[in-house]
C-alpha cells in the first residue's frame, strides 16, 4: 500500500495488495416483478415542479404505448397519488406490496398509499426513510413495467444517495427553473450523479416562461432562461422547456393529471425515449 493512499479504490487505478473493488450494492428486484428501464427525476432543490415533470413522463410516454410506473421516493414530501386523483390504499399478498393502478393504467407506488391517513406527516430518520425506498422496489410487484420513474426528494442526502446505490438507474433527469442560483444547484446534482457513476440523460427547465393566453407573449417571471448555459457548462443535452401552466396546475391539484395536454412535456418525453432508445 503507498503511503499516499486515501484507501477509496473507487478512485485509484493502482493494482496493490490492498486493493479491494467497489461492492454492488443495489437490491434484488421483487422476484415476480419485471422492470426493464428505470430513470431518477432528480433536482438540486425542492420548488422546481420535480414531482410534476415525474407524472408528466409517466404520461406521455403511457400514451406512446408503453406500461409505465412510478416509485415515489419523496418519502416525506409524497405528492403523486393527488396528482393523479389516488386516495386508496396499497394492498399486498403473500408475494409482496401490490402497486395501486391509475385510470390510464400507470402502476403506483407512495409512501400515502400505505398511511392510514394521508395527511399524516412522515417524521423518520435518514436510515428508516431509505429503508422504505428499498422495500418500493424489493417488496413492490411491479408487472411488466417498460419504463419506471422514480421521483426523488431533491438535494444529495440519504435517500437520493440510497436510489443511485440500490436501484439499477439507467439514467437520471434533472429538473430546474429559470433562477440565478440554478447553476450551482444543478452542479450539486451532476457532480453526485457522476461521483455515483450514474448517466445523466439530459436536463429539463420547468417554468421555463408564461405565455399570455390573449396575446401569446412570452413572459418570465424567474428571469431570462439559462439553459443553454448551464447545458453548456455541465455537458447536459437539453430535453425540453415546459412554461407555467395554469391548466396542468389546475389538473395537478385535481387529480386529474393524465388528462393534460402538454405539447411540451410530449416533445421532452420523445426526446429522451430516443436518448434511451439509442443506449439500448
Amino acid at each position: 500500500m503507498a503511503e499516499e493512499c486515501t484507501h477509496d479504490c473507487s478512485t485509484c487505478g493502482a493494482n496493490c495488495s490492498s486493493r479491494q473493488e467497489p461492492q454492488d450494492m443495489t437490491e434484488p428486484l421483487n422476484p415476480y416483478s419485471s422492470v426493464k428501464k428505470v430513470i431518477g427525476i432528480v433536482s438540486g432543490k425542492g420548488g422546481v415542479g420535480k414531482s410534476t415533470v415525474t407524472s408528466l413522463m409517466a404520461v406521455m410516454f403511457s400514451r406512446m404505448g408503453y406500461h409505465t410506473a412510478i416509485l415515489d421516493a419523496d418519502i416525506t414530501g409524497p405528492s403523486i397519488p393527488k396528482a393523479f386523483g389516488i386516495h386508496e390504499k396499497a394492498m399486498g399478498s403473500e408475494h409482496g406490496i401490490l402497486p395501486i393502478t391509475t385510470h390510464s393504467g400507470i402502476d403506483m407506488m407512495s409512501i400515502n398509499l400505505l398511511l392510514e391517513n394521508e395527511a399524516d406527516p412522515v417524521i423518520w430518520r435518514g436510515p428508516i426513510l431509505a429503508g422504505a425506498v428499498k422495500q418500493f422496489w424489493t417488496d413492490v410487484i411491479w408487472k411488466d413495467v417498460d419504463y419506471m420513474f422514480v421521483d426523488m426528494p431533491p438535494g444529495t442526502g440519504d435517500v437520493p444517495l440510497t436510489v443511485f446505490q440500490s436501484l439499477p438507474l439507467d439514467g437520471i433527469v434533472v429538473v430546474t427553473s429559470p433562477q440565478d442560483l440554478v447553476s450551482m444547484i444543478v452542479g450539486k446534482a451532476v457532480r453526485m450523479a457522476q461521483m455515483m457513476d450514474v448517466p445523466i440523460l439530459g436536463i429539463i427547465e420547468n417554468m421555463s416562461c408564461y405565455v399570455c393566453p390573449d396575446c401569446g407573449k412570452k413572459h418570465y417571471p424567474f428571469g431570462e432562461s439559462k439553459l443553454e448555459n448551464v447545458a453548456k457548462e455541465y455537458s447536459l443535452t437539453i430535453l425540453g422547456r415546459l412554461p407555467i401552466d395554469a391548466a396542468c396546475s389546475l389538473a395537478c391539484d385535481t387529480g386529474k393529471i393524465e388528462s393534460v395536454i402538454n405539447p411540451e412535456a410530449q416533445e421532452a418525453a420523445e426526446r429522451l425515449e430516443a436518448l434511451l432508445s439509442e443506449k439500448q
